[in-house]
């Protein structure tokens, strides 16, 4: 089978397209040919050595994928040969081929496309676990999305505060459920925060950018509020202003889904079940702005990187 593989950290350049073996089944797992898998930036995160978790040369990148189960191991209760899935881990996503845990896959509907179902899991899944358990929102609370595209806020019954570097941006932030936009190339968001929420601030905030918006949305928090710390998109890691926490009696939470899959795989498997009932149910439109052939899987996470893409970016196999 074909496979982009890591061999040596540094740019998205060192990806090679080769062919790799495939190995037997372990009595516990599943063989997936993929149809798509979800690029994200921490695949160029992985390829540079800067991820939290580093596995041996060569590897590799992907975190996400969608395709059809053709083995399963003897042990194997969850689903079955000719299963279309999704699978979820931390690396072996550009490949024409998965080996996984049972664990790391769940079935998806027949009329969910492997393209969006191979996009969507791990943004959703990282956005359902930051404010499902960690941020505990409830419905009729203000939540603040940093770099926004997405609708789980919405279909969570929160207000939504879309804040992005572009109106094109916002544009699509509003397609997809937010109600209220902050432009913060040109706006302070602190005062535009205020402005929107009669000065009382929002309740929870998304963020995974870092960076000066840190600060800059934590001045905009209500008492009492949560502040989800997701990622580092801006590529600068805060220092955080502890006196802000005091004063605001506030709560600032980090949100580290790689290790929620490992330490608490079931919750992780009923959320992606909640979040396919979502789709189902018309709650979520995921979209997928652009797909790419698994061997130009360079060009995909380069125009990640200079934001020629305004959301999710997906590899295909050719299969089917």
């Amino acid at each position: 089978m074909k496979a982009m593989l890591c061999k040596q950290y540094g740019p998205a350049e060192v990806l090679v397209y080769e062919d790799i073996e495939s190995r037997p089944l372990g009595k516990n797992e599943v063989r997936i040919a993929v149809r798509a898998g979800g690029v994200n930036f921490a695949d160029r995160l992985a390829i540079k050595g800067q991820y939290q978790f580093k596995p041996d040369f060569p590897f590799s990148p992907g975190a996400e994928a969608a395709g059809d189960v053709t083995e399963i191991g003897a042990r194997v209760n969850k689903v079955n040969v000719g299963d279309r899935v999704v699978w979820h881990g931390l690396f072996g996503g550009y490949a024409e081929e998965i080996i996984a845990d049972e664990s790391e896959v769940s079935p998806i509907f027949d009329s969910l496309d492997y393209e969006t179902a191979a996009g969507m899991f791990l943004t959703y899944g990282t956005s359902y676990h930051g404010l499902v358990q960690r941020a505990e929102i409830q419905p009729g609370e203000t939540l603040l999305v940093l770099a926004a595209a997405g609708g789980v806020g919405r279909a969570l019954g929160a207000r939504v505060i879309a804040a992005a570097s572009s109106d094109e941006k916002l544009d699509l932030a509003k397609r997809f459920g937010a109600e209220m936009m902050i432009n913060y190339s040109v706006e302070d968001i602190k005062q535009r925060t205020k402005e929107l929420t009669n000065c009382k601030g929002v309740d929870v905030i998304y963020d995974p950018v870092g960076g000066e918006l840190f600060e800059q949305s934590l001045r905009a928090i209500a008492p009492k509020g949560r502040m989800l710390e997701v990622g580092f998109a801006s590529g600068e890691i805060p220092k955080m202003a502890v006196i802000l926490v005091l004063l605001k009696s506030c709560q600032v939470v980090g949100v580290f889904y790689g290790q929620f899959r490992q330490l608490e795989p079931e919750l992780k498997a009923q959320n992606v079940r909640d979040l396919v009932q979502m789709i189902a149910d018309g709650k979520l439109n995921p979209l997928v702005s652009k797909t790419y052939p698994l061997e130009k899987a360079v060009d995909a996470l380069n125009d990640i990187l200079t934001r020629k893409v305004l959301s999710k970016v997906v590899l295909t196999t050719g299969r089917g």
